[in-house]
């Protein structure tokens, strides 16, 4: 059976770590949860797939009000296990993003994608996004 959450327990947040640490592998496991909570305390969401009890997927998402855009849902993090990608999980995942966002009032969904990411280009452009700005960092540290 597949279904799509958004997490609302450390137990639920805990399950998400593997799939999260291969998008982001800098993340120490020790530590995750009380991150995701700072986030969510701003606004952020963390949602996975899960199927036959195993999550496949997950994104990390927000909405945003903004003067350039409107009420947008903005995707910080989106993954589907490398074991389980062409599977479709990714598709749905997004597809009930774009679902929530509809859902939420928004009339923008946006995410950033690392210029080397090419085959999650790939498939951001089959789901008919599109590119529209550059986006410029400062690194402060």
């Amino acid at each position: 059976m597949e279904q799509i959450r958004v997490c609302g327990t450390p137990h639920e947040i805990e399950r998400c770590f593997p799939v999260m640490a291969e998008l982001r592998p800098h993340l120490a496991r020790d530590g995750f949860q009380e991150r995701i909570a700072r986030q969510q305390a701003e606004g952020y969401r963390l949602a996975y797939l899960e199927h036959d009890g195993e999550v496949r997927a997950v994104a990390g998402y927000r909405l945003l009000e903004m003067l350039a855009f409107g009420r947008s849902l903005y995707v910080d993090d989106l993954v589907t296990r490398a074991a389980d990608r062409s599977r479709g999980y990714g598709d749905r995942l997004f597809d009930w993003l774009v679902a929530e966002a509809r859902g939420a009032g928004c009339v923008m969904l946006h995410l950033d994608s690392g210029t080397q990411r090419v085959e999650a280009h790939r498939f951001y452009f089959r789901k008919r996004m599109a590119i529209r700005s550059f986006r410029f960092q400062l690194d402060l540290r």
